[in-house]
């Protein structure tokens, strides 16, 4: 009895002590549980409704990284790197890779610039494929080639599966031509689109790191309608008056992790608009640009969506708005579980954080801790302020400027 006795206090002082040792809820933005206080609410994230891990894609690649990959180099289809277009050459390099039984390696040699008009880089492929991006790969000038394409794409990856897209080197979308034909640069021309410089559309277990997207037409980098995708180490820049050039566009897309990117552009640093779930935005570098957004959602009263997002460890530098949430105010749009946590810096406009929600459906479940972003102008007449409508959020740390 005296043994009982002594036992059962010791068995819980060690579960205690032992739950302490694997780190609080707050460490973890992969735990499942709601913990609420009376100082705050932390929402839940990643529900993997997809039974997918939301992060982790490794096996398929450890798989790979074991098996001899055939390589494939661009230059042996003749592609120059002369100042002529050399898209025949990555179409059937890209055509044998895909069609490889064995998987395989497209190579783009280093210490050359290839010119191409848009490409559309089909799958399903018969295996895993590696795109080695070494060189410089530098888009057409003239707007005619991009007809049949719509206007809208210039590198467009679809329906591919197992696909890492890598290498250090420079994708140049050229678009000084088309800045100075926007009609937010000249309000006297028509608005037009213009292409996207790198799209993945409908691709899983995708892999893009290590590169140098520059002066896209519109949009640098685009994920549409993909599942399980790393953004990782890569840099996106061009001059912060250059219209609409998002860094990174997340649309529909599930299970995304963009880690260790600079970007520094004329739009959103990273944009997250309709359909999207389990995002995860770390270690980010932004501005110029419009900050870190989570819409526009909901226009001519669409129904919209985004759930399960999280920015954290960002460095934020005269951007338009620090950090926002934009809806239409009488759409059926639903935002909810958003944290914001450990992010610094400054906003061109005096208001650097904005939270602007539906009237319908107010967004939910937002959390912000540790927080900072001033004014970049910071004076009497230039004080960062919040504006924040039609939203239910809580607090922990130090948050400015508070809503």
């Amino acid at each position: 009895m005296w043994l009982k006795t002594l036992c059962v206090p010791l068995f819980i002082t060690f579960i205690c002590l032992s739950t302490s040792c694997f780190g609080s809820y707050i460490e973890d933005p992969f735990h499942s549980d709601v913990r609420q206080t009376h100082v705050y609410s932390r929402p839940t994230t990643y529900n993997q409704q997809d039974n997918v891990n939301p992060i982790n894609n490794n096996e398929v690649w450890s798989r790979i990284d074991r098996v001899t990959l055939k390589v494939i180099n661009v230059d042996d289809f003749g592609a120059k790197a002369n100042g002529i277009d050399d898209s025949q050459a990555f179409k059937e390099a890209w055509e044998l890779a895909c069609n490889s039984s064995q998987g395989a390696i497209v190579v783009v040699p280093k210490n050359k610039i290839y010119h191409l008009k848009p490409i559309d880089f089909f799958g399903p492929c018969n295996s895993p494929l590696i795109v080695k991006i070494h060189g410089t790969i530098k888009a057409t000038v003239h707007h005619s080639d991009y007809k049949a394409h719509g206007r809208r794409r210039w590198l467009y990856f679809v329906n591919v599966q197992n696909l890492r897209v890598e290498g250090g080197g420079i994708i140049n979308g050229n678009g000084r031509t088309w800045w100075q034909n926007s009609c937010k640069i000249n309000i006297a021309l028509p608005c037009k689109e213009a292409p996207t410089a790198l799209t993945f559309s409908q691709c899983s277990n995708l892999r893009v790191a290590g590169l140098r997207i520059r002066n896209a037409q519109q949009m640098h980098l685009s994920f549409n309608k993909c599942v399980n995708v790393k953004a990782l180490n890569l840099s996106v820049i061009a001059p912060g008056n250059s219209p609409n050039t998002d860094g990174i566009h997340v649309s529909e897309t599930h299970n995304i992790h963009i880690k260790n990117c600079v970007i520094k552009t004329g739009d959103d640093c990273i944009s997250v608009v309709s359909g999207s779930q389990n995002v995860q935005a770390t270690d980010i570098t932004c501005g110029p640009g419009h900050g870190i957004s989570i819409g526009s959602l909901g226009a001519r009263n669409s129904a919209a969506y985004v759930s399960n997002v999280i920015v954290n460890r960002a460095t934020i530098s005269d951007t338009t708005n620090g950090v926002r949430i934009k809806t239409w105010q009488v759409s059926a749009v639903q935002v909810s579980n958003v944290i914001y946590e450990n992010i610094r810096g400054t906003s061109a406009s005096n208001v650097a954080l904005k939270f602007n929600c539906s009237r319908r459906f107010p967004c939910q479940e937002i959390f912000l801790q540790n927080v900072a972003i001033t004014s970049s102008q910071e004076d009497k007449e230039h004080t960062a302020e919040a504006s924040c409508t039609n939203i239910i959020l809580s607090y922990r740390g130090n948050v400015f400027p508070p809503c």
